[in-house]
């Protein structure tokens, strides 16, 4: 069996084909960091445009790279919430057209499903993952940070346990990089900072630690004002230590969160995905952290964690595999298809 898998949901338009092992045969992702760099942030209207510039090329290239024909693919997943509206429209019309072209099943996805997932994938040689469920996920992205409780492999086995009240990390890592003039995306050049400075040259309070919900929003205040009262470090090294001192105090949320989460749920798998989870701050700290409760963690390679098109078709597999499929007229959803359990805002529950 192959799955080809379209991922259009924000700022990268991917598309890769698995087998029915999860074994990517070919994964093509077209980056949009540098369309959306001079503004510092995703613009919605560039995105989709870019989206409908690059799906075909995209997909085609997947194709040479699996050294197959469209019509060998068994069935088609794309993408079809959460995300920009219009980015998603791109994906979703794209592999609409081709599946009642080739006569295909079509299986729409949600974004965070494939995510939660996409620790299954084989890239290479690599062995098949051992990891049964359930698990305790922690998804980190630029849109989302969550926990979930992942009971098996469709949407219907997935439960949110608590979710960010406001931005997520790695809008956190973006605004904060905004901030200090970093350039975007800010997360992967905070954590390549952080890496040569001193954690505990700031005291930075810790949100939210109690409970299962996240707050960054406080994070971004507190280094505004830094910045207000003192300015822009005005050295390489002064540079990195804030870093240092912002990148610890997300990652010792998420990590600390994510290991009283596992207790409470009585889970020793935990699971952590999401572009976030290429943060090697983070990779380190949930890793010690798990260590010392004797848990298994298991994190996918880094280019798992960010968009891409082989997580999409690996959830859409599994849709396969339990006999669900999609007609041609499925909609799509800036809102994810897993029910939440946290509200946005402030004020008590």
């Amino acid at each position: 069996m192959l799955i080809l898998g379209i991922e259009s949901s924000c700022d990268e338009t991917a598309a890769a084909v698995i087998d029915g092992e999860g074994v990517v045969r070919a994964d093509v992702v077209q980056s949009q960091i540098a369309l959306h760099g001079p503004y510092g942030g995703v613009v919605p209207e560039l995105a989709a445009r870019d989206h409908v510039r690059n799906i075909t090329p995209v997909v085609e290239e997947a194709l040479r790279g699996a050294g197959v024909e469209a019509s060998a693919i068994d069935a088609i997943a794309v993408t079809v919430q959460p995300g920009l509206a219009g980015a998603l429209l791109v994906g979703a019309q794209f592999a609409r057209t081709l599946a009642w072209s080739l006569g295909r099943p079509l299986v729409g996805v949600d974004h965070l499903v494939g995510h939660l997932l996409a620790v299954y994938l084989r890239r290479g040689d690599a062995p098949p993952v051992e990891l049964s469920f359930p698990y305790l996920g922690l998804l980190v992205s630029g849109g989302h940070t969550a926990l979930y409780r992942v009971d098996g492999p469709l949407a219907s086995q997935i439960h949110e346990l608590g979710a960010t009240r406001d931005d997520a990390a790695g809008e956190a890592f973006d605004k904060a990089a905004k901030l200090l003039g970093l350039g975007y995306p800010g997360g992967p050049v905070i954590d390549r900072r952080a890496a040569h400075g001193d954690p505990r040259a700031h005291e930075i309070p810790l949100p939210m630690l109690e409970g299962s919900e996240f707050s960054f929003s406080g994070l971004k205040t507190w280094l505004a004002r830094h910045v207000e009262q003192r300015g822009r470090p005005g050295s390489e090294q002064a540079m990195d230590d804030l870093c240092a001192s912002f990148q610890r105090a997300v990652v010792e949320v998420l990590a600390r969160k994510l290991i009283r989460a596992a207790r409470a749920e009585g889970l020793s798998r935990l699971v952590l995905c999401g572009g976030v989870a290429a943060n090697r701050g983070l990779r380190a700290r949930t890793a010690e952290l798990a260590a010392r409760h004797g848990f298994s963690l298991h994190v996918p390679p880094p280019v798992s964690c960010t968009d891409n098109g082989a997580m999409i078709a690996y959830a859409g597999l599994q849709r396969v595999l339990a006999g669900q499929s999609d007609d041609l007229s499925v909609t799509t959803s800036t809102r994810t298809s897993l029910p939440r359990v946290t509200r946005k805002g402030r004020g008590s529950r």
